[in-house]
């Protein structure tokens, strides 16, 4: 396992992360005519998707709005530390951005902090904003039935496989398992035939953050049921579900995996940097037999990107990840997405929202739909046929849309995906049993909630 940094170096390293951000927030305001906006920045550096993408639209705001300038302010950071940083600038009028890259699955915490603007003044007057699927708009939408943000795409997860691997192991090409127990059988035989690299990779742990819950978890507990009753948070109740079968039986295939080694080494699995490392060596090297992943991953090997890698639609095949048995619908995914936000404390909002018009012409939401590998959350972009035949892959994780599933992103969510991590490492590591490991996440349940549980 990694080494664990003692609470004295933590508290050295946020002290440090609050100075930095004060440092480079402190122009927000200082300038109405400038717009500050913050975003995710790879840990990659040589990943610029994003950055090339926004510094495009700067350039084209600009010549459109004389006189006005754009400030990109990056955050360079895994997602779980992306999370903290942005929300240590949202606090402050000195810090605030002027528009912020949020997580659907934070926003409504966010919004219940009160460090978001709602848009709807701006919403109802912006003619792009009827192309938008209504699923996408809920996405961005609070309880107090405002919408908090503008979401630029959403995606979809399925199991990527390499052929080569696969015949190796003497495994199809066209491989496309119907349960669970399918899916364990390839990465068995993928161990005893193929060594020197990893059968199956599910990302697990705290470090991974949202992506072990995501990506790992949920593609397995919204399978265990009848596709239609969600598993993990009871509407009619208005409660989060605990001690299911179901959430045991996701710990379960999560333990087989890292029991049975058919899994990364546990050190690299724990790594913050795992999903940078599946993307830009692993799957191109040829060293991973099958990753349970999202749709997006094919915009690091793009021309032009960080890793380009021209072959990976000849090299890898996709298949849908099955329900638990089988049962119907018989496939499973999870959607979620990106929105941009005005922080309540925005200098500049009325700037920032031209910004995201500029964004969200049907034209530059095409390109970076195709850039990042996402899934148009648009109505005009999704019937346009340059989108559907711009990528491999496209229409597969498009069609997928029919069968996924959203998180429930009420405020405690980002505390329960914490509460589900801590299982998962637990059983990955093994200093858990899933029994232990299910009761310690019923218990922490209880406190992310404030006791607003009920069991099935």
């Amino acid at each position: 396992m990694p080494v664990r940094p003692t609470a004295a170096p933590l508290l050295l390293a946020t002290l440090l992360a609050a100075t930095t951000l004060t440092a480079c927030g402190s122009g927000s305001g200082s300038d109405p005519d400038t717009v500050e906006i913050s975003f995710k920045q790879s840990t990659d550096n040589s990943i610029r998707v994003m950055d090339t993408y926004l510094g495009q639209m700067k350039r084209e705001f600009e010549k459109a709005h004389p006189g006005k300038k754009v400030e990109l302010v990056p955050i360079k950071a895994p997602d779980s530390e992306y999370y903290t940083k942005l929300q240590q600038m949202l606090r402050s009028p000195k810090t605030a951005p002027d528009l912020v890259y949020e997580d659907t699955f934070l926003i409504n915490s966010d919004i219940t902090s009160g460090y978001l603007k709602p848009l709807d003044p701006y919403l109802d007057k912006w003619q792009d904003w009827g192309q938008f699927i209504d699923t996408a708009k809920a996405a961005a939408k609070a309880q107090d039935g405002k919408t908090y943000g503008v979401p630029d795409g959403t995606d979809t997860r399925g199991l990527w496989f390499d052929k080569d691997i696969f015949k190796k192991a003497g495994l199809p090409g066209d491989w496309q398992p119907k349960t669970w127990d399918d899916v364990l059988s390839a990465a068995r035989a993928i161990k005893a035939k193929v060594p020197g690299v990893t059968p199956l990779n599910v990302y697990t742990g705290k470090p991974a953050g949202e992506a072990a819950t995501m990506q790992g978890f949920e593609m397995l507990l919204y399978g265990t049921g009848d596709g239609k009753t969600d598993p993990l948070y009871d509407t009619a109740t208005k409660k989060w579900i605990a001690g299911s079968q179901g959430f045991k039986d996701a710990l379960t295939f999560v333990e087989t995996v890292y029991k049975e080694k058919l899994g990364l080494d546990v050190a690299d699995a724990l790594d913050p940097n795992i999903q940078t490392r599946i993307r830009g060596e692993l799957l191109p090297k040829g060293k991973l037999g099958i990753n349970l992943d999202g749709s997006w991953l094919p915009q690091d090997w793009l021309k032009g990107a960080g890793h380009e890698w021209p072959q990976w639609s000849q090299k890898l095949g996709l298949a849908y990840m099955p329900t638990q048995h089988g049962q119907a619908p018989g496939k499973v995914s999870m959607s979620g997405g990106w929105t941009w936000s005005i922080p309540s404390k925005a200098a500049n909002p009325d700037l920032a929202f031209k910004f995201i018009e500029t964004m969200q012409t049907k034209a530059n939401a095409q390109k970076w739909y195709i850039a990042n590998s996402g899934i148009s959350v648009r109505k005009d972009v999704a019937a346009d046929p340059a989108y559907v035949q711009a990528q491999p892959g496209i229409k597969f994780f498009t069609d997928l849309v029919a069968s996924t599933h959203y998180r429930p992103a009420y405020p405690a969510y980002p505390k329960v995906s914490t509460a589900v991590q801590e299982a998962m490492e637990g059983v990955t590591t093994g200093d858990n049993s899933v029994e232990k490991a299910a009761s310690g996440y019923d218990e922490e349940l209880k406190t992310a909630t404030d006791n607003q549980v009920i069991k099935k």
